[in-house]
């Protein structure tokens, strides 16, 4: 296996494995925060990142029968929820090229603001 390079997010609100920390998604690419799995709740994303794909797979889920592919940790290998290729269902046509990740799988993760690297003046500073 080669050497993996890993996209750290930028964001001040992010996704993350909950399994290895590895960055998966910022907050702003949510689609949707009501979407379920078998095991409870799970979020639609535009994209994410830090992923690698399974192979398709046509799966009948609670909206009908899709084509997915699941998506693993690039990181850990931990499965993390699947990716919507095809919709058979033309009223389902807006998930195709979105991404599902399971809540449970996930934690939310926020960059602290560090005020003592920020440049600036203090009260100290002024005379």
């Amino acid at each position: 296996m080669g050497r993996v390079f890993l996209v750290e997010l930028q964001s001040r609100s992010f996704y993350k494995c909950r399994f290895c920390h590895t960055h998966l998604a910022p907050s702003d690419n949510i689609l949707s925060w009501s979407f379920n799995c078998r095991r409870g709740r799970a979020y639609l994303f535009s994209d994410v990142v830090n992923i690698t794909l399974g192979p398709q797979e046509d799966k009948m889920m609670l909206s009908g029968m899709h084509t997915v592919e699941d998506i693993f940790c690039v990181c850990c290998g931990q499965i993390l929820g699947w990716k919507y290729v095809a919709a058979h269902d033309k009223s389902q046509k807006y998930k195709e090229g979105k991404f599902v990740l399971e809540r449970w799988r996930i934690a939310e993760a926020t960059e602290e603001l560090n005020l003592d690297a920020c440049d600036g003046s203090s009260d100290a500073d002024t005379p």
